[in-house]
């Protein structure tokens, strides 16, 4: 409380005009601002050192007359939380844009220009980003009343901007890839192999996923946020079952608690090795690509026989967990079994010259861009920022467990193998601490019911970084908005950044130490 109203009188010293000013659940500053009032609060609450998280819009007109805009800033290790509202015009919508010096700012400005209509004045950037060349112009899909009608493709080429000069040349790869991967296009500049600029589109296949938790019942949104990104199911159906239980004063069971730590890092590990070995197969060591994707298989299966799903699905649920654990024994001596066996092969990488030529110096982010775009997870801690929301924002049972969080600041593909051959490890010894101090008691708790219109939010650290799921429920109870921000929105654009200066034929390389998804982008 004390750290809140610290915040307060620092923001009334800046000269933003809040308004009814709240605490929330303990960490949590809520308040209101006139939309005027938003460059000085994006200019405020960062000098206290917190960083833009999330921004979402809703589409109240029909209950509050208007659009409403909502700004999420985080503390880290203090752990305290800004989220203003701001209350736009429904007749014309216009905000100023915090995108001239917040770059995370500009993207979500984008998000809400294309999927709500709000106006951004003086966006730098004021491209569409959701926006896909078919919608139909007054096509906005978060309206409540939206409706497509027909699509079709009016000709004019995506405004990239063009990059020119003597000697050099365009690289256009995708949107349609070898394999099985979803569409994303990357359009090289070039002089002979070395990489000037590249510049990457997305949301081929927006799948309309926020639109689709509407009118929902709280529980039946769980699905859908297990396949936001389905190598994250459950950093995503746990940061939304947080969210649920933050908005209805719900607290999961202890020993719940503890099970959803222990779900979280299965899901950590089996990626994290997939990744060292696929990282290996782009340097040609497909051995060791061979051997990862067994250790993935048998952690898999592991998933399978305690959860019935390999992807760990239906083991999150609103106020706790699914299912239980008869005893943890087994479960620490094949995560311990795993781990050995990827040692093993990760031993032998980093003594093959050839393999390491191809990783040190290759791809570099260095620790001011990652800071600049707000990069999250490992791609940032393999550039020297110290970020990580399971000890700065303590969840489930993180803040009961002893674990290291690694950082590395070469920020090159080697920095983001080795931060995830660390987790790995990490995420081993707390398998073990979770199964050794697992509490007795139930595993679920009832979920209350959450007041309408009075949103929460739920962070985790997913695999790839954090995740945030924001969630205000209708007065009927069902799902009215969800916003769901996965790491991949934020460490996308950071990936052309760490490919300037490198080879072309380093380009998958790069793509693979970076491993967005594109899913979890295109929503």
């Amino acid at each position: 409380m004390n750290a809140l109203q610290s915040v307060v009188d620092g923001l009334v010293q800046a000269e933003v005009p809040l308004s009814d000013v709240r605490i929330r659940r303990g960490v949590e500053l809520h308040c209101t601002i006139p939309a005027a009032g938003v460059l000085r609060l994006g200019q405020a609450v960062p000098e206290m050192g917190a960083r833009l998280v999330l921004m979402v819009g809703e589409d109240r007109r029909s209950q509050a007359g208007a659009f409403l805009v909502h700004y999420l800033f985080a503390r880290p290790r203090e752990n305290w939380f800004v989220h203003a509202t701001a209350s736009l015009d429904p007749r014309a919508p216009e905000l100023p844009s915090l995108g001239s010096f917040d770059y995370p700012a500009s993207r979500f400005e984008r998000e809400l220009s294309d999927v709500l209509g709000i106006r951004l004045l003086q966006h730098p950037d004021p491209r569409p980003l959701v926006r896909h060349g078919f919608w139909p112009e007054h096509f906005h899909p978060l309206h409540k009343d939206a409706e497509a009608g027909e699509f079709a493709d009016d000709g004019r080429p995506f405004p990239f901007t063009e990059v020119g000069g003597e000697g050099v040349y365009e690289i256009p790869v995708g949107p349609v890839h070898a394999g099985v991967i979803e569409p994303g296009h990357f359009r090289f500049s070039a002089m002979g192999e070395t990489i000037i600029d590249m510049k990457p589109r997305l949301y081929f296949t927006h799948k309309g996923t926020e639109k689709l938790f509407e009118g929902r019942r709280p529980h039946e949104g769980v699905e859908l946020a297990e396949r936001v990104s389905g190598d994250t199911t459950v950093g995503h159906a746990l940061a939304y079952c947080q969210a649920l239980e933050a908005a209805a004063g719900t607290e999961a069971p202890r020993r719940a608690r503890y099970l959803r730590v222990l779900f979280l890092e299965l899901e950590r590990l089996y990626n994290h090795i997939a990744d060292v070995g696929a990282i290996a197969n782009d340097t040609g060591f497909a051995v060791a690509h061979a051997h990862c994707y067994r250790i993935r298989e048998r952690l898999l299966r592991l998933n399978k026989r305690l959860t019935g799903s390999r992807l760990l699905r239906g083991a999150i649920v609103p106020g706790g967990v699914a299912v239980d654990l008869a005893s943890g024994a087994g479960v620490v001596d094949e995560v311990a079994a795993a781990i050995a066996d990827f040692e093993e092969v990760v031993g032998i990488c980093f003594a093959n010259t050839l393999v390491m030529d191809r990783l040190e110096r290759t791809g570099v982010l260095t620790r001011t861009a990652a800071e600049d775009h707000g990069v999250v997870g490992f791609i940032a801690r393999a550039s020297g920022l110290d970020l990580d929301v399971r000890r700065d924002h303590p969840y489930a049972a993180y803040d009961e467990l002893t674990f290291a969080v690694p950082v590395m600041t070469s920020g090159d593909v080697k920095a983001r193998a080795l931060v995830r051959v660390e987790e790995v490890r990490e995420s081993g010894t707390l398998v073990g601490q979770v199964c050794r101090a697992l509490p007795d008691g139930p595993v679920l708790a009832a979920l209350g019911s959450p007041e309408p219109h009075q949103p929460a939010f739920g962070i985790v650290e997913g695999w790839r970084g954090r995740i945030v799921h924001w969630v205000s429920t209708a007065d009927d109870g069902t799902l009215d908005r969800v916003k769901i921000v996965d790491p991949s929105f934020l460490n996308w654009p950071a990936l052309p950044l760490a490919l300037e200066g490198n080879i072309v034929p380093d380009f998958p390389l790069c793509n693979k130490s970076f491993n967005c998804s594109y899913s979890g982008n295109d929503l």
